[in-house]
């Protein structure tokens, strides 16, 4: 951990991060520990491609609805 002396190179590819990344998170969260932030990335990531399937999801509905009303 970079708090107990530990290089930011280090943690930061021991948790794949980048530095930049890792100072980032570090100003915008600074009571935050690397393993938390590296969460915070990953719910990020996850969060992205669940509004992504909802997005084609909709559009999914949105085309079987017009097909359904089209035929009655």
């Amino acid at each position: 951990m970079v708090e107990l002396g530990a290089k930011v190179g280090e943690t930061s590819r021991k948790h794949g991060v980048s530095e930049p990344t890792y100072f980032l998170w570090k100003c915008q969260f600074p009571v935050m520990t690397v393993p938390l932030l590296a969460r915070l990335s990953e719910l990020q990531d996850e969060n992205a491609r669940l509004k992504r399937m909802y997005a084609d999801l909709a559009l999914m509905h949105n085309a079987l609805e017009d097909f359904v009303c089209r035929k009655l």
